[in-house]
């Protein structure tokens, strides 16, 4: 039902041609909001929310509990990324959205009743699988096949879900803690991640591939991809910014909550605050990349991530917690919707499922790594220092990457 062929019209306004959008580029838009909402917002920004419950309650340690999001990754990630990105190349990203999204919210649900190492890993194995079926993969080639002039604006739109999901679910976690609990607001928020994702999925067409690149004229062949230099330079780029920011926001509540003791009301706010930054980051960086060079927005993104750490040496003084939060919510908040972004600027959109789903694989490793390195340097050395100076030094390494990357598009 909801793999209905394309409407003609639907077609020619995907191709860029009307300035108007059609109402099925709004349904799409609307989409991958709300996917990116549940399944990133609400699950890659909520989880961490939990884990300083999680040391107190179960006697975990900092590294035990980013390590569920470390493992999973690292078996979801290089196993199911590529088929992933293929599936949604062949078949259309519809039915992997679809499933990913039950995952997602299923494991939300699980990770509320866990007592267990085991089954917390068992959970949070689902986690991963959610992720990768029904968050930015299959979203970004769905943008990308129905906008081109516009895919700037449709895809910093539709990551406005993430900033806005991020920015919401802290706050909502905080209440629901109040009310039912830590688990029972894991639960509650695993069975909302279904009901506000999954109807809209339910009706999406998956869309047509636009002309350019169905004449075979706005991409080149994949493995011509995978013997350029550029392809390197923008996974390492996107894996040391990933790791950076990946490594700072699964670490951040256990930071401000177990060593800077702030109460949980501020930490809230301050997650939240991070989140509403990134939302304007996003339409900030959106804008730029219909305007500027798509590597130039990438850099800009990039040194605001790598400037903004250092800042958080120096939470404890009056209103640096709250200037961190604005300068490294608006690197965060460019920092996902650009890769894809870039990715199309040099290789064109036809392999762009494969290609992404190469690169997310590995954003996915530095995703891992990164916080469990993090967390087993503060268990080790009884601070954070180390483990901050490492993310400061993947992100600055991510920006030289992207220095080096062509300015003008790859042709075979």
């Amino acid at each position: 039902m909801g793999a209905a062929v394309p409407d003609p019209k639907d077609v020619e306004a995907a191709e860029g041609a009307p300035a108007r959008l059609t109402g099925t580029q709004m349904h799409v838009a609307a989409t991958a909001f709300l996917a990116l909402f549940a399944i990133v917002g609400f699950a890659l920004y909520g989880l961490p929310f939990f884990y300083d419950f999680m040391v107190r309650d179960l006697g975990w340690t900092r590294r035990q509990v980013t390590s569920g999001n470390a493992y999973s990754k690292l078996l979801v990630g290089p196993v199911f990324g590529f088929i992933a990105g293929w599936i949604v190349d062949r078949f259309g990203p519809r039915r992997l959205m679809l499933a990913g999204i039950v995952m997602a919210g299923g494991a939300l649900v699980g990770l509320g009743s866990v007592s267990t190492i085991g089954m917390f890993y068992f959970f949070y194995l689902f986690n991963a699988l959610g992720y990768v079926c029904g968050g930015p993969l299959p979203n970004q080639v769905l943008l990308s096949r129905w906008f081109d002039r516009a895919r700037g604006k449709a895809m910093g739109f539709a990551y406005l879900g993430i900033g806005i999901g991020g920015a919401i679910v802290p706050l909502l976690a905080h209440a629901l803690n109040q009310r039912l609990g830590w688990r029972g607001a894991l639960t509650t928020l695993g069975f909302l991640m279904v009901a506000i994702a999954f109807p809209c999925a339910w009706f999406v067409k998956e869309g047509p591939v636009s002309r350019a690149a169905a004449t075979g004229g706005d991409g080149a062949p994949i493995g011509a991809v995978f013997r350029s230099g550029a392809f390197y330079l923008l996974a390492i780029g996107s894996m040391c910014s990933i790791a950076a920011v990946g490594g700072t926001m699964q670490n951040l509540k256990l930071f401000l909550s177990l060593d800077g003791k702030l109460e949980q009301g501020k930490i809230a706010t301050v997650l939240s605050l991070v989140l509403w930054a990134s939302v304007a980051g996003r339409l900030l960086m959106g804008w730029l990349a219909d305007r500027l060079p798509k590597k130039q927005v990438m850099l800009i993104i990039y040194t605001i991530v790598a400037s903004a750490i250092p800042l958080l040496f120096a939470v404890s003084s009056p209103g640096v917690l709250y200037l961190f939060a604005v300068v490294f919510g608006i690197g965060l908040g460019g920092d996902y919707m650009i890769i894809p972004l870039m990715a199309a600027e040099l290789f064109g959109v036809r392999v762009l499922g494969r290609l992404m789903g190469v690169v997310l694989t590995a954003d996915g490793v530095a995703e891992a790594l990164a916080p469990m390195a993090v967390a087993a340097l503060r268990d080790a050395t009884g601070s954070y220092a180390t483990g901050f100076s490492l993310l400061i030094a993947f992100a600055a390494l991510g920006a030289v990457a992207v220095a080096l990357l062509p300015r003008k598009r790859l042709t075979p």
